[in-house]
C-alpha cells in the first residue's frame, strides 16, 4: 500500500490519500476559506473535526456539517465549501 498527498488552493487544503477496507479515500484538513470542488466519483465526505458550510449540487440552500456528520454528492458534480474554522475531513469515493 502507498499513501499519496494532494495540495489544492494555495495550500489552504491538504489530503493523503489511501485505499481502505472500502475503497480508495482521503484524509485532509481543509483552512479557513472558501472553496468550490469538483467529483469525478460518489464522495461520501465525512466531518472529522470543525465544521464544513456546504452548497451542494442543485441546491440554493447552505448547510452546516459539523463533527460526527456527513453528506454525500454525486459523480461529475460541483459543491461550494466554507470553512471558518480549520477542519478535518475523510471522503471515500465510489
Amino acid at each position: 500500500m502507498s499513501l499519496s498527498t494532494n495540495s489544492y488552493f494555495n495550500d489552504q487544503v491538504k489530503s493523503i490519500a489511501f485505499e481502505s477496507a472500502n475503497g480508495p479515500c482521503t484524509s485532509g484538513v481543509m483552512l479557513p476559506g472558501e472553496y468550490v470542488f469538483d467529483t469525478s466519483k460518489h464522495e461520501l465526505m465525512k466531518v472529522v473535526e470543525g465544521e464544513l458550510v456546504v452548497k451542494l449540487p442543485g441546491s440554493d440552500k447552505w448547510q452546516s456539517f459539523k463533527t460526527g456528520t456527513e453528506f454525500n454528492v454525486a459523480a461529475n458534480q460541483s459543491f461550494d465549501v466554507k470553512v471558518s474554522v480549520t477542519t478535518a475531513y475523510l471522503c471515500f469515493y465510489s
